[in-house]
């Protein structure tokens, strides 16, 4: 099929995206090697369309009619047409609205003597007429003889042979529209189910799907609104800190409804339709806003980008879950005992689906399922946290939001505002983080790039204070000493809250390593 074919078919609502497809996902590195490609001839593809007079629920407001007999759904190559449809026509395609539009790719601007392809960058662009919209050269609204015209006014020569490179390359921008994308169907006699089972096949071949978007898809096939749904409640909790993408939703369904967290196949299953919802609606109504409250209360987690590994969730909503109410002081000091050490100790960051496998079944067949689960993470790597561990790790090591949730156990507060760290409102009011001693008075203290020791340890966690962002961008004070000095004078307790070592005289720059190795005993023994 033709490109321009293609795009006049969405627009004749005769070619549409079902409401299983992911949303779009490209960025604009991915939308300007396309255009690349398709300028070099290069293959771009293919599409896979399913040709059905009984379509599944459709992305977009339309409602497919019977009067309008068989139509075309796009299952493969919803990305690649969605970029030719935003750079082509200038608009976003009527299958989607613009908050479902992560990464605007529209805006693609092309040199018209180089086919360079970049976005907008006004001081290379502005006064050069070679850089026009790749919108506007297939709106024809840019004319080669303009082109000419401006470069003369520059004070440059447009001879014969410029001009027809120029003239030339226009013309290989506008057939574009003529490139064909090879097009594989699938017949009117297919079902739904045997369409997304072809959609899921063409995509585990690639890499260009997850486990978890694959399922998801399938789930949206037999029950159309669950995307939506969905992001519904993701929407609310991000709302309080806590961002998870669609993926999350279909672990915490897989674990909760079969309690594994690899087999995404279990899900695939149409059968599983009434009790998905009937899951999900637990998980709705209940078990996520009971798990985001007691990680807030007892964990003092209150934003999910203090977690290396969100997936150290699922056992806690699957065990909540299982539970059917709320659980025991004893019960939760245990979730939150392990949800620390799997964080502490990586129990995560690799191998998920399969380390989820194995704890969920501790979940479920378990009296004592987090004591169990904590001897699964000591039989890995030691429990006990040594001073050593703290030698040369940035904030970027998990012993740094350990830290934090330590701090705000304690009702620590930012050094300069005074307001607590736990649940800070506003913008301004954000948790950073920033030096205790400025890196540059280290750098000439001897802890700069050259030795590589010392670089660590100006960089470690324990040289580190959390502020407010109100507080962190209007910090002026020059030295440790005088800040530190500062803080001490008007709020004491406040440093003793962040273990700051509250010795005056370690607070000088040449008692650096006295003042961190200080600091780390004083998170030990808390």
């Amino acid at each position: 099929m033709k490109i321009s074919v293609a795009l006049d078919k969405i627009d004749e609502k005769q070619l549409f995206v079902p409401a299983f497809q992911r949303e779009y996902v490209w960025r604009r590195d991915d939308a300007k090697q396309l255009i690349d490609s398709l300028l070099k001839e290069y293959p771009t593809g293919t599409m896979l369309t399913w040709e059905t007079a009984n379509p599944p629920e459709l992305k977009g407001p339309h409602k497919y009619d019977q009067q309008q007999g068989a139509v075309r759904i796009l299952l493969d190559g919803q990305q690649r047409l969605t970029t030719l449809y935003m750079l082509i026509r200038g608009d976003l395609p009527p299958y989607y609205t613009p908050p479902e539009i992560i990464h605007d790719t529209r805006g693609l601007y092309v040199n018209v003597e180089t086919l360079d392809l970049e976005y907008f960058k006004k001081q290379k662009m502005e006064k050069d007429p070679r850089w026009q919209n790749l919108t506007a050269i297939f709106r024809d609204e840019v004319w080669d003889q303009d082109i000419f015209k401006g470069l003369e006014e520059r004070g440059e020569e447009v001879d014969k042979d410029r001009a027809r490179l120029i003239s030339s390359n226009i013309k290989t921008i506008e057939r574009i529209l003529d490139r064909e994308f090879p097009e594989q169907t699938i017949p009117v006699k297919a079902s739904i189910r045997e369409a997304i089972d072809i959609f899921y096949k063409v995509n585990a071949s690639g890499v260009s799907l997850t486990d978890a978007e694959l399922a998801l898809a399938q789930i949206s096939g037999y029950w159309p609104q669950a995307r939506d749904t969905f992001k519904a409640k993701l929407a609310e909790l991000a709302e309080r800190g806590y961002v998870f993408k669609l993926d999350f939703v279909v672990y915490a369904l897989l674990a909760c409804l079969f309690n594994a967290g690899s087999n995404m196949r279990l899900l695939h299953d149409q059968t599983n339709e009434e009790q998905l919802r009937a899951v999900w609606k637990r998980l709705d109504d209940q078990v996520l806003d009971y798990v985001a409250n007691l990680m807030q209360s007892h964990a003092y987690v209150d934003h999910t980008d203090e977690i290396n590994s969100i997936y150290a969730l699922i056992p806690i909503i699957a065990y909540c879950y299982q539970q059917d109410g709320h659980l025991s002081e004893m019960e939760i000091r245990k979730v939150v005992k392990w949800f620390y050490y799997s964080q502490i100790r990586y129990r995560y960051v690799s191998q998920t689906p399969q380390k989820l496998d194995r704890d969920l079944r501790i979940v479920k067949e378990s009296d004592q399922p987090f004591h169990e689960l904590l001897q699964v993470i000591k039989d890995e790597r030691p429990l006990e946290i040594l001073p050593d561990e703290f030698v040369g790790r940035a904030i970027s090591h998990p012993l740094f939001p350990m830290m934090r949730w330590l701090f705000k156990s304690r009702g620590a507060t930012c050094l300069t505002t005074g307001v607590k760290l736990s649940q800070p409102m506003g913008k301004k009011y954000a948790l950073e983080n920033d030096h205790i001693f400025p890196f540059s008075k280290l750098k000439v203290a001897g802890y700069g790039k050259g030795n590589r020791l010392k670089y660590s340890l100006a960089q470690e966690l324990t040289n580190r204070a959390i502020l407010t962002q109100i507080a962190n961008r209007s910090k002026s004070a020059t030295t440790a000493e005088d800040y530190l000095t500062g803080i001490a004078s008007k709020n004491p307790a406040a440093l003793k809250k962040q273990s700051v070592p509250m010795e005056p005289e370690l607070w000088k720059v040449e008692n650096y390593d006295r003042f961190w190795l200080l600091g780390a005993s004083f998170w030990l023994r808390n």
